[in-house]
């Protein structure tokens, strides 16, 4: 099974997106991003394995492990400018992936880290020891899920296993003192997130001896899903690619 999921190829332009989801998302979170994103710039969404079209595959418990599962599975789509794009875990992931891929050679362009704490800064609350109630309890106050649809038994029997697997993969991240990125970063966060405010995500800034830039916008921890066209728009300006 492929890590990626490309909602409109397009093999013309000249700037690839990845789009690495949140803890418990899956690649169907990126999907109207192909569209908005324009004719300039492919997305490829990261599929995670364990849930929606690869719910038979495994568990990856590690964030390294995983990043580099995904840096190996960029390796052929690298062949044009690329820059990462990842919300809260995706975050971490992204920059994860960005090292790798800088040891290789084969650095992106940029790394948008959203709604996220910096990489070496991973305080906060632990969830991924809570009953099912207090994981459904904490996904409802992220306001990424719908309660009502986690009420649902069977749902849960086939959701929780891979939320709970996310939490305890990014809750037992470690950073690794090593030099930073040379990759520009932009940290972008919703001034109403309960999980990272505007002050702690400055501190990606630490990520990188690039260019750094931190935007704020409306919203919660999923202030991206009402803020989506002001997100791209911040994206596309960034790699300097043409909107629609």
């Amino acid at each position: 099974m492929t890590w990626f999921r490309c909602p409109e190829p397009r093999p013309w332009a000249p700037t690839r997106l990845f789009c690495l989801p949140h803890a418990g998302g899956s690649a169907v979170f990126y999907r109207a991003w192909a569209k908005e994103a324009g004719p300039a710039v492919e997305v490829q969404a990261v599929q995670y394995p364990g849930r929606a079209d690869r719910m038979a595959d495994a568990f990856v418990t590690d964030a390294r492990q995983l990043a580099r599962l995904i840096a190996g599975a960029m390796a052929p789509l690298m062949d044009r400018p690329a820059a990462l794009f990842g919300h809260s875990m995706g975050a971490v992931l992204a920059y994860e992936v960005a090292r790798l891929l800088e040891e290789r050679g084969t650095a992106p362009v940029h790394v948008f880290a959203s709604g996220a704490r910096p990489p070496d800064d991973r305080g906060g609350e632990s969830v991924r020891d809570k009953d099912d109630d207090g994981l459904v309890a904490e996904l409802v106050k992220l306001g990424g899920t719908d309660a009502e649809l986690l009420a649902e038994p069977e749902l849960r029997e086939l959701v929780l296993p891979y939320v709970r697997n996310d939490f305890a993969l990014i809750e037992r991240y470690a950073h690794r003192p090593e030099p930073p990125l040379t990759v520009p970063v932009t940290a972008i966060v919703g001034d109403a997130d309960p999980h990272v405010d505007p002050e702690l995500a400055r501190g990606w800034e630490r990520a990188t001896r690039g260019r750094f830039a931190l935007r704020v916008l409306p919203g919660g921890h999923f202030y991206l899903a009402d803020q989506r066209p002001a997100v791209i728009a911040e994206v596309l300006r960034t790699l300097e690619v043409p909107a629609l």
